[in-house]
């Protein structure tokens, strides 16, 4: 059992018998009443997102969530595939369990992916990940109207803001819990 106060972005808790994912959560105190934990959870079966609120302090039940050294293989339709790094063992996880969570995704990369029951449920990426720049306006000296940024599209195929000496080709260094350009690499 857990308590509603130790709630963080990625917990998995039971309730009902259906396990959810903490997507959002927010400890709350009105000026009478007790204090309580407004949460967005995700339904690790279907993906589905509920809103629901707790008491402070409240006890919810953890679900047991292993974690597994992969490496991301390939693309296949609306599936992403991953093979196990000891055993060699392949499997596959949903474009929809992923969300958006694929526009960092390279391949050969290695990350963690989270099993419940041995079903894959979700990945953990590393916090920054190096991507090259594959398509971007040429930065045009004096056009700082826009605040000294323009979008540019990585090889995944996402769209990050960048500073305006970013060029094709280089390769940059993106933040993907908030997919904010960090640095240029090369």
């Amino acid at each position: 059992m857990i308590s509603t106060n130790d709630f963080h972005n990625g917990l998995t808790i039971e309730l009902d018998g259906t396990v959810y994912q903490v997507v959002k959560f927010q400890h709350s105190k009105t000026g009478r009443g007790g204090a309580f934990v407004r949460t967005k959870l995700r339904n690790i079966e279907d993906g589905g997102i509920i809103e629901k609120t707790f008491r402070a302090g409240e006890k919810v039940k953890k679900a047991h969530v292993d974690q597994k050294n992969m490496q991301y293989l390939y693309h296949n339709g609306d599936d992403y595939v991953f093979m196990d790094t000891d055993t060699y063992e392949q499997l596959s996880i949903s474009n929809e369990q992923l969300g958006d969570k694929v526009d960092y995704l390279k391949e050969n990369m290695s990350l963690e992916v989270l099993m419940y029951e041995n079903r894959p449920i979700d990945i953990n990426l590393p916090t920054f990940v190096e991507l090259e720049v594959e398509k971007t306006q040429p930065g045009i000296r004096g056009d700082t109207v826009s605040g000294g940024s323009k979008p540019a599209t990585l090889e995944t195929g996402a769209v990050v803001q960048v500073p305006l000496f970013i060029n094709e080709g280089d390769v940059i260094k993106v933040d993907t819990r908030s997919g904010e350009y960090i640095e240029r690499v090369s």
